[in-house]
């Protein structure tokens, strides 16, 4: 089955499909590891790996792309792109939406901000018009060459103009070909209610960091579910954990030295090559290496 339509059945289950940010290869193998069963790049989490700034449209479409390919060469799971704005205009969202396609993504965010965007749980955002996200939608849906390719269209507008709003551009995205509609930062349990109900489409739920959390309140996945919503999105708890464990790590270090007792803080080296998959190199070389060189490295095995 194609990961796109994976991705497809998964959503339109409504179980919902949780979906932790990936910021780099590495962080996608570890969400797969972990059970998952599929992936969102995090354009928060790649835009502070990559230039350690904030998630304010900094980050070229270029960059994005190639760590977006990245990801998706790293995992066997549907991953799905962060798109942005689209990188600008409909004209801007057409190349956008093909080159992320072809990079093997199952799917795509494109959101309604003006651009350069912004994360949705900071202040500031503006919005562009109804009419015009309706176009950069309609583009997306046409040029896509699979028709189970996700179109995730996403809406700031509660920040900017109340729930009515974000409702009414809900129901118009979808209208206007939307494969699932991402309100961001609802308020309140209520408004999360309204949005399922309102909107006929999957609807995703942006939980944050899952812990302290964003904008969004903190619901259970099961009443989540409960609520009817598709999919709920993670998209930075696992880069925030990330900049806390190097954390821990570098303080002790930098208070004692060395720290043979807290094995805690790092995972072991054998751990280490089971994750980047060391073994299969070792294979590889046994396979094409000529049998003196490979014993020259590892020793005759039997």
């Amino acid at each position: 089955m194609r990961k796109t339509t994976l991705l497809r059945k998964m959503l339109e289950a409504r179980e919902p499909l949780v979906m932790c940010g990936a910021y780099d290869a590495l962080s996608a193998i570890l969400i797969e590891r972990a059970g998952f069963k599929a992936i969102q790049c995090s354009g928060f989490g790649i835009a502070a790996s990559m230039i350690a700034k904030p998630d304010v449209g900094l980050l070229s479409y270029g960059e994005m792309l190639d760590q977006t390919r990245r990801i998706i060469q790293a995992v066997d799971l549907p991953v799905m792109g962060d798109g942005d704005t689209g990188f600008g205009a409909a004209v801007n969202v057409v190349r956008t939406v093909k080159e992320f396609e072809a990079c093997g993504a199952a799917g795509i965010n494109l959101e309604d901000q003006v651009f350069p965007k912004r994360c949705g749980h900071l202040e500031g955002k503006e919005i562009i018009s109804e009419e015009e996200m309706i176009g950069k939608i309609q583009a997306a849906v046409d040029v896509r060459e699979d028709p189970d390719f996700i179109i995730n269209a996403r809406t700031d507008a509660i920040a900017v103009s109340g729930i009515e709003e974000a409702i009414r551009r809900g129901k118009a995205y979808a209208k206007a070909g939307a494969d699932l509609i991402f309100v961001e930062a609802p308020q309140n349990r209520d408004q999360i209610q309204r949005i399922v109900k309102e909107i006929d489409a999957p609807i995703s739920i942006n939980l944050f960091d899952a812990v302290k959390g964003g904008k969004t309140p903190i619901l259970s996945i099961a009443e989540l579910k409960e609520l009817g919503v598709a999919r709920v999105s993670i998209p930075v708890g696992v880069v925030f954990a990330a900049v806390r464990g190097m954390e821990n790590f570098l303080e002790v270090i930098s208070r004692q030295g060395v720290a043979p007792d807290r094995t805690d803080l790092v995972v072991g080296f054998d751990y280490w090559k089971d994750v980047v998959g060391f073994e299969e190199v070792k294979e590889l070389e046994r396979k094409y290496l000529p049998k003196r060189v490979v014993e020259s490295k590892y020793g005759s095995r039997r």
